[in-house]
């Protein structure tokens, strides 16, 4: 276990994440700005639309707190994804060059999604202020529910990029998923407007699980969430996914790693 923590691993991950960070804002006039900027420019969209054309949050004790938050956090989940979709790929030539962990590819792929999400969450924390959300100890429950969906994004990415080696429609099909998931997640609307039958069904999703509670320790306790939706035995549904996408990620990742030189 002490190999994958060791200093020249750390060193070779914190050049990687300095690295995506120098290519992905490369020419940009705002540059890092942009990791605050586009899910405030997406919030500020969906926010005029469903508040102001088609009040799906009307009733919704402070929406905008409710909406920023799911804004922010798939956000993560998307970035994470793609980035971490195309890490193995994207470095070919290092790997090629290079002796080092494969899996450091992907994981500096989201450590650089979650230093964006840190920004976020301090706009967010700071406009939940100013629209009048009280703060509470309950807010530290973000720190768990959030690594609940850095474990998953990590899982998924690993999988993913491990596919992406060979076969390149992976990308145009996660695209697809995660264009259904952003509704399917419950982003825009409450669930409190979904019909109690059908409610259960959104957290077989564990990213709307993420959100949802993040709602509620957040924004508002009226937010629909898993333990006040669910039977004992569906509620252990999530964070078995998220384990064994977690496990499965790894050990496909693990095992086609051995050909990745050859195979990019």
């Amino acid at each position: 276990m002490m190999k994958y923590f060791s200093v020249r691993n750390r060193s070779i991950l914190k050049e990687l994440v300095r690295a995506d960070f120098k290519i992905r804002y490369q020419g940009s006039v705002l540059g890092y700005a942009w990791s605050v900027l586009r899910p405030l420019l997406l919030f500020s969209i969906l926010y005029v639309i469903f508040v102001y054309i088609i009040p799906l949050g009307k009733g919704v004790p402070h929406y905008p707190v409710y909406l920023l938050t799911g804004v922010i956090l798939w956000n993560f989940f998307s970035e994470s994804t793609i980035q971490g979709l195309t890490a193995v790929v994207a470095r070919g030539d290092l790997i090629r060059k290079i002796k080092l962990p494969k899996y450091l590819l992907v994981f500096s792929s989201t450590i650089s999604a979650l230093i964006n999400l840190f920004f976020g969450l301090v706009v967010l924390l700071v406009f939940a202020l100013i629209n009048g959300v009280t703060p509470s100890v309950e807010w530290l429950l973000l720190i768990p529910l959030i690594l609940e969906l850095v474990s998953l994004s990590v899982g998924i990415s690993l999988l993913l990029s491990s596919l992406f080696v060979k076969f390149r429609d992976i990308s145009y099909i996660w695209e697809v998923v995660l264009q259904i998931g952003f509704y399917a997640s419950a982003i825009i609307f409450p669930l409190s407007s979904v019909p109690v039958h059908l409610r259960q069904w959104f957290f077989l999703n564990p990213v709307s699980q993420v959100i949802q509670d993040s709602r509620y320790v957040l924004a508002t306790h009226t937010s629909v969430t898993m333990w006040n939706t669910v039977d004992a035995i569906r509620f252990i549904i999530p964070f078995a996914m998220i384990a064994a996408i977690a496990i499965i990620g790894g050990f496909v990742f693990k095992k086609r790693s051995r050909t990745f030189a050859e195979d990019i």
